[in-house]
């Protein structure tokens, strides 16, 4: 019904940035808010960012003044610009879609590492 496909994973070293991108199969607009989530091996998935239909935006205190969710409407898209990366992000990110249910992407994998 809804798809999301995740790209923009890859391996970095620390102090670097990437910047991934969730495509969605229809409008963003039909969705309440779009976020990312990450979840690292052994660990629960949590939530990193959120943006509402309004273009607000909300962060996890642990990825303030490094990350930025933004959209671009035209394209379907939503994205994570991370900055100042460090080990610690490391994890699977996952781009979630909320209207009356939770639609899910796949996953892509982030590694900060030496």
């Amino acid at each position: 019904q809804v798809q999301l496909v995740e790209s923009g994973g890859g391996l970095v070293q620390p102090g670097g940035s990437l910047r991934l991108s969730c495509a969605a199969s229809r409008s963003i607009f039909l969705f309440n808010a779009m976020r990312w989530y990450r979840q690292a091996p052994g660990k629960e998935r949590v939530l990193v960012a959120t943006i509402i239909s309004a273009g607000i935006t909300d962060y996890a205190d642990s990825v303030k003044g490094r990350f930025t969710i933004s959209r671009d409407t035209a394209k379907n898209t939503v994205y994570l610009r991370m900055n100042n990366l460090k080990p610690e992000d490391t994890a699977v990110y996952y781009c979630n879609a909320a209207t009356t249910r939770d639609y899910w992407g796949q996953g892509t994998q982030v590694t900060v590492s030496s």
